[in-house]
C-alpha cells in the first residue's frame, strides 16, 4: 500500500454533512480532501427534504439562487388523512424568512455543492475513494487507509472528520459506542405515477394498521409505506399484489395504477434506527451527521441536522485548521457541546411520536384511529401548527456561517 502526501483535513463521506463541511472549510481557506466511495450521487430514495434551516445556510454562502434553479417542489403545509378525515398538522405559512420546505433530489443538491467546491483551490473531492479503516499513531488518528480504482493507499491527515452515515465504517474502526433508542418501524420506498388531477398536497394517510406518506414530486409520488420493524422479509415472501391492494385502499385515486409497483425489486427498504454516540470525537477524529446520531425519518430532519452539524464544525475548526498546529481534542468536544442538545431534543420528540403514534397505528386492527378532540381543536389554530414547523424546519440553536469566505 502506497502513501500519498499528507493533508490538513480529510472528510470521509460525500453526503450532505461532508459536502457542506468541505465547501465551508475550502471557502475559509482550509485545504480539504473529501473521500466519497461512490462514483456519483445517484442513489434513489435518499432524504430529499431541504428545510428552512438549510435554506438560510444556502443564502449565507451565496448558493440560494443556484439552489432555486434545481428541480424542486415547495411545500408550505402538511396534512394527514386519518380514517378518511383530513387533518392539518404542520404549517409553514406565515413563518419568516422561509415559509416552506423544498423537496429536491439529493443528488442534485450534492452536485450543486460539489460544483461550488471545485471552483475553490483548496477543495479536493475524490470520487470512488473509500476510507476502509483509520490509521492510528501515538494514541490518535493520523489518517485513513483508502481503497480506490488506482489502488489502495494510506492518506495521512492532521484531522479526520467522519461523515460516512448511519452505518459508519470509521465509527466502528474507532470503537466509539452509540446508545440505541430503537424504532418500531421500517419504511418501504417506491414511486407511483402522478396525474395532474391527483391531490396537490404532500400528505400522510393513517388507517387501521397502516401508515403511508405521499410526497408530491410533480410528475410522480414518492411513497413512504411504514411497516412494523423487522417485517420486511415476511412481506417480501408474499405476492406484490398484497402491497398494491393496500396502497389502493389507503389512496383510492391510485387504484387504477397499482400495477406501477412492478415487483418487490422496485421497492427499497429503509431500516429505521435512532441512535447517538456518547462521544463524537477522539484525538484526531470527529464524527458528525448520521455517523454521530442516526435520526428517525419523522420530520425529514436528517439532511438538515447533518448540515447544521457541518456549519457548527466549520465555525469551530476553520481558523485552527488554517494554522499549522495540531488540532486539540477540546476543539472537537466544542462541536459536540454545541450540537448535542438540539439533537437530543429532536430525537426525544421523534421517539415519543414513534411510541405514542406509530406503534399504536401499526398495532391497530380493530377500531379506526382517530385524532383526540382536544388535539383536533388545537390544530385548528395556525399558531399551533407552527410549532412542529419551527421545531423540525428551523430547529433549535440554529447555526449560521461564521467562517471567512
Amino acid at each position: 500500500m502506497s502513501t500519498t502526501a499528507p493533508v490538513r483535513c480529510c472528510i470521509v463521506g460525500g453526503g450532505p454533512a461532508g459536502m457542506m463541511l468541505g465547501l465551508l472549510l475550502a471557502r475559509a481557506g482550509v485545504p480539504v480532501t473529501v473521500l466519497e466511495k461512490h462514483g456519483d450521487f445517484l442513489r434513489d430514495f435518499r432524504g430529499d427534504t431541504v428545510h428552512p434551516s438549510t435554506l438560510a445556510i444556502l443564502d449565507e454562502i451565496g448558493l440560494r439562487e443556484t439552489f432555486d434553479k434545481l428541480p424542486q417542489r415547495r411545500v408550505d403545509h402538511l396534512a394527514g388523512i386519518v380514517a378518511g378525515r383530513e387533518q392539518q398538522i404542520v404549517d409553514f405559512r406565515g413563518l419568516e424568512p422561509y415559509d416552506y420546505l423544498a423537496l429536491v433530489p439529493q443528488w442534485d443538491f450534492l452536485d450543486m455543492l460539489a460544483d461550488a467546491g471545485r471552483k475553490l483551490p483548496g477543495f479536493d473531492l475524490r470520487m470512488r475513494h473509500q476510507a476502509a479503516v483509520l490509521i492510528g499513531e501515538n494514541g490518535r488518528t493520523a489518517g485513513v487507509r483508502v481503497k480506490s480504482p488506482e489502488g489502495d493507499y494510506a492518506l495521512r491527515a492532521d484531522l479526520v472528520i467522519a461523515c460516512d452515515g448511519r452505518h459508519s465504517t470509521l465509527r466502528e474502526s474507532a470503537g466509539l459506542k452509540a446508545r440505541e433508542y430503537g424504532a418500531p418501524m421500517d419504511v418501504l420506498w417506491f414511486r407511483m405515477p402522478r396525474r395532474e388531477s391527483d391531490p396537490q398536497d404532500t400528505f400522510g394517510v393513517v388507517d387501521r394498521g397502516h401508515m403511508m406518506v405521499l410526497l408530491n414530486r410533480t410528475d410522480y409520488w414518492q411513497v413512504a409505506f411504514v411497516v412494523p420493524k423487522g417485517s420486511d422479509a415476511a412481506l417480501r415472501a408474499r405476492s406484490i399484489d398484497a402491497l398494491r391492494e393496500t396502497v389502493a385502499q389507503l389512496a383510492p385515486f391510485l387504484a387504477d395504477r397499482r400495477d406501477a409497483i412492478e415487483s418487490w425489486d422496485t421497492v427499497k427498504t429503509l431500516e429505521v434506527q435512532v441512535d447517538r454516540l456518547e462521544r463524537w470525537h477522539a484525538p484526531g477524529l470527529l464524527l458528525i451527521g448520521d455517523a454521530a446520531h442516526a435520526m428517525s425519518p419523522i420530520g425529514g430532519v436528517g439532511i438538515n441536522m447533518a448540515i447544521q452539524d457541518a456549519v457548527a464544525a466549520a465555525n469551530v475548526l476553520a481558523k485552527p485548521l488554517r494554522g499549522g498546529s495540531a488540532i486539540d481534542e477540546s476543539l472537537l468536544a466544542r462541536v459536540q457541546q454545541r450540537r448535542e442538545w438540539p439533537v437530543k431534543v429532536v430525537q426525544r420528540v421523534q421517539i415519543a411520536m414513534q411510541k405514542r403514534l406509530i406503534s399504536r397505528v401499526l398495532g391497530q386492527s380493530g377500531e379506526p384511529p382517530r385524532v383526540p378532540a382536544l388535539l383536533r381543536f388545537l390544530l385548528g389554530f395556525r399558531t399551533v401548527r407552527h410549532l412542529p414547523a419551527r421545531l423540525f424546519g428551523y430547529g433549535l440553536r440554529q447555526e449560521h456561517v461564521h467562517t471567512d469566505g
